[in-house]
């Protein structure tokens, strides 16, 4: 017996689709922008232990905020714009402006006792409350989990009898009420990603680890180093593809300092 199910609530009217979509974009705070920043799973588990206070992102061409004037990654920096121009011009936001994250999900609606009876699934993990949230052509209730704490696997056929799956939902497709994680930015920049210091990787998550070699260099053998900025070499071409930390970017850096919901 599949011991937990995906419940989809049909759609039942278009007055019912509008009262969802407001709530699934969630309530923001006056005066308050809030955009979604999407982390992979083992960023997500460094924002919850709090040693995560930075991210960065390839910069693209962008608008000056006050003249109009589009400008090349890195110009702002080059003609010595000043803070305020730098804040503005930020894609993802200036300081007081909040990041909501956006990670891999799913959805848990019931369970399954051993008498097979549907009964109400009890968290065992971390999990947000929902309620008809709209998501496509359905609705869920239940909670919300989270791929960055473990994998779990929970739907079965319709009727609740088939071999257990994953039902995973990719984290682009995560709606604002199921984010558990809230971030306010208090810093931006425009930096070289290879400027990066050694207490900037600590801020971006990473930890230091000793080489695991002893006969040989880093260099003969194409280690990172045992560095934080190392370790944030290696992530940076895990994540971006080969080569991509050597075309040594333009980027945003991103601080914050996480909030409560």
């Amino acid at each position: 017996m599949n011991p937990h199910h995906l419940e989809l609530i049909p759609d039942t009217g278009a007055a019912l689709a509008a009262a969802n979509a407001a709530h699934a974009e969630g309530v923001t705070m006056p005066n308050v922008n809030e955009k979604p920043i999407l982390f992979c799973a083992e960023m997500v588990r460094a924002l919850l232990a709090g040693t995560k206070t930075q991210t960065r992102r390839v910069a693209k061409p962008v608008k000056h905020p006050d003249f109009g004037n589009l400008y090349e990654p890195g110009a702002m920096v080059l003609e010595r714009e000043p803070q305020h121009v730098i804040n503005r011009a930020c894609p993802y936001g200036q300081p007081g402006d909040r990041l909501w994250v956006r990670e891999t999900w799913g959805v848990i609606s019931h369970s399954w006792d051993k008498a097979g009876n549907m009964v109400d699934w009890v968290p065992d993990r971390p999990a947000t409350p929902i309620l008809e949230l709209p998501f496509g052509r359905v609705y869920y209730s239940g909670h919300v989990i989270y791929a960055a704490d473990g994998y779990m696997e929970w739907a079965g056929d319709d009727d609740g009898g088939g071999e257990p799956r994953s039902a995973w939902k990719p984290s682009i497709h995560m709606p604002r009420t199921a984010s558990r994680i809230l971030l306010e930015i208090t810093d931006v920049r425009v930096e070289q990603l290879q400027d990066i210091s050694e207490a900037d990787a600590v801020a971006e998550g990473c930890v230091a680890e000793p080489c695991d070699h002893s006969r040989q260099s880093c260099e003969d053998i194409g280690c990172y180093g045992p560095t934080a900025a190392g370790a944030y070499h290696w992530l940076w071409n895990r994540l971006n593809g080969a080569g991509s930390w050597d075309a040594n970017p333009w980027v945003w850096v991103i601080e914050f300092k996480r909030v409560e919901k």
